[in-house]
């Protein structure tokens, strides 16, 4: 099935962790600084990530009151929303049941990072969501894409995201959930890793959060402010 490329683009610990209290020690700062231009640099389409990364992100954990919404009347099966202007650099939300709450069709982001800070949201859903989450995503002009009937299909999801939206390369950026899915769905084609000279917690987050023997080749290694930049790419 068509699909964009697939970067897994993640800062992490010495032992693989992506989520936790080290990202936000000081010794991991410079790690953040290389993640954050590295993004900026990709040249890729947009950026991926599931809703507990989007909610911690960027809404906050807000969520609108849905009675304020006339739910949308799909009589022939779920359908898309995509505007006629759709275009430029995207963050898309996979968000299975519609959890999050936006303000507004575009990102903004707390730090005005023009790696993010703008950026057009796109929700990908699965077609058990409330009639008025679709409302009010409409309402706000935000496209949404059905991929799945109780859970999300990654692979028909990027299958969408290409074929309706161009996109040729996407930066997959977690949480570990969502990584794991994308590996289980034989969709991630390089690695794109920051490793800080930390090790995590024993409970925090591994790269992968699910997982099957997977191999990739290193094929770039360099050392920036005494952390690791790694590229990888998926053997086969």
């Amino acid at each position: 099935m068509e699909r964009p490329e697939i970067i897994c683009h993640m800062v992490t610990s010495l032992d693989g962790k992506v989520t936790g209290d080290f990202l936000f020690d000081p010794r991991c700062a410079s790690a953040t600084e290389s993640y954050y231009r590295l993004h900026r640099e990709s040249s890729a389409d947009g950026f991926i990530c599931g809703r507990v990364t989007m909610e911690g992100s960027f809404t906050s954990g807000w969520y609108p009151d849905l009675e304020g919404y006339a739910p949308v009347d799909q009589p022939y099966g779920a359908s898309d929303f995509i505007p006629e202007d759709m275009g430029g650099f995207y963050a898309v939300a996979f968000d299975t049941h519609g959890k999050l709450g936006w303000r507004s069709s575009r990102i903004v982001d707390p730090d005005g990072d023009p790696g993010y800070d703008g950026a057009r949201i796109i929700e990908v859903l699965s077609e058990a969501v409330d009639g008025r989450y679709l409302g009010y995503l409409e309402e706000l002009g935000i496209p949404y894409i059905f991929a799945g009937k109780d859970e999300i299909d990654v692979r028909l999801a990027l299958h969408k995201l290409k074929t309706r939206f161009g996109c040729q390369r996407l930066l997959l950026e977690g949480g570990s959930i969502l990584n794991g899915a994308f590996l289980l769905a034989d969709a991630v084609d390089r690695l794109s890793l920051v490793v800080a000279p930390l090790v995590a917690e024993k409970d925090d987050k591994p790269l992968f959060f699910e997982s099957r023997v997977t191999g990739f080749s290193l094929t770039s290694v360099e050392r920036e402010k005494g952390n690791l930049l790694l590229l990888l790419e998926k053997d086969g």
